[in-house]
C-alpha cells in the first residue's frame, strides 16, 4: 500500500496568462460537451469542478472513456494518423516530445522541467535520453486532492492517448508524498496489475471526502 500524503500541501497562486486561459477555456469546453453540461465556475477551478462532475456516477473505466474523448476531440484524426505513421518513438522524438509537453501543459500541472531519464527499449537496453518531464508540485492533483482524479482523469487517459493515438510510449508515475509527477516519454506504461498508483489510498491530508481505511482510493475501482 502506498504511503498517505504526511501533511497539508498549500495550493500555490497562479497568474495564468492569455494563452493559459485559452487552453484552459479550450479544454472546459470539450469537457462539457463530452459531459453534456456545463460549470458556473470560472477558469481553472471550473475546470477542476467539471472533472468532479465526470467523476460523479462513474467508475474508473467511465472516466477514462469520456477523458479519452476529450483529448482525442482536440487533436484531428488524420494529423494523428501521420504522426502514428510517419514518426516512430525515436530518441529524438521523445526527447522533443518530453519538450514540448514541458511548453504546453505547464497551465494544467504547474511548473515543469525537462531531465534525463532511463528507458527500457524493446530488444532488451536500457537508454538514458532528457525525454522526462518532471513536474514539480502538479497544480490538477493538488486543486482536485483526489486520487481517483489523478489516475482517471490524468495519468491512464493521457498515457494512452500518446502510446497509442500518437505511437509514442508514455509513461506517468505521480509521487503521491509530494505531488510532483514524472512523465517519461519513449517508456511503455506498466500494466495496472502491477502499478503502485493503483494501490495508492486517500490523500487523508488533501481530499476532503478521504476514506480512511488503509486500501486503495475508492474512486480507483
Amino acid at each position: 500500500m502506498q504511503p498517505k500524503a504526511l501533511q497539508k500541501i498549500a495550493k500555490d497562486e497562479y497568474n495564468d496568462n492569455f494563452i493559459d486561459r485559452l487552453f484552459i477555456w479550450l479544454f472546459s469546453r470539450k469537457m462539457s460537451e463530452a459531459l453534456g453540461k456545463g460549470t458556473e465556475i470560472d477558469g481553472y477551478a471550473g475546470f477542476v469542478d467539471l472533472s468532479k462532475k465526470i467523476m460523479q456516477g462513474r467508475n474508473a473505466q467511465e472516466q477514462q472513456v469520456i477523458v479519452a474523448k476529450v483529448l482525442q476531440s482536440l487533436v484531428p484524426s488524420p494529423a494523428l494518423w501521420a504522426i502514428r505513421t510517419f514518426f516512430s518513438p525515436t530518441r529524438l522524438v521523445c526527447v522533443l516530445n518530453a519538450w514540448f509537453a514541458a511548453q504546453l501543459f505547464e497551465w494544467l500541472v504547474g511548473p515543469c522541467d525537462v531531465i534525463e531519464a532511463e528507458v527500457d527499449l524493446p530488444d532488451g537496453t536500457v537508454r538514458s535520453q532528457p525525454s522526462a518531464v518532471h513536474i514539480k508540485k502538479c497544480r490538477y492533483l493538488v486543486d482536485s486532492g483526489c486520487v481517483g482524479m489523478c489516475v482517471n482523469m490524468c495519468k491512464v487517459p493521457t498515457q494512452t492517448f500518446f502510446t497509442e493515438k500518437f505511437g509514442i510510449p508514455l509513461t506517468m508515475t505521480p509521487n503521491f508524498e509530494d505531488l510532483s509527477c514524472k512523465m517519461i516519454f519513449g517508456q511503455m506504461p506498466p500494466d495496472p496489475a502491477v502499478d503502485p498508483a493503483y494501490e495508492q489510498s486517500c490523500l487523508e491530508y488533501q481530499c476532503p471526502t478521504a476514506s480512511l481505511a488503509d486500501k486503495a482510493c475508492p474512486k480507483l475501482s
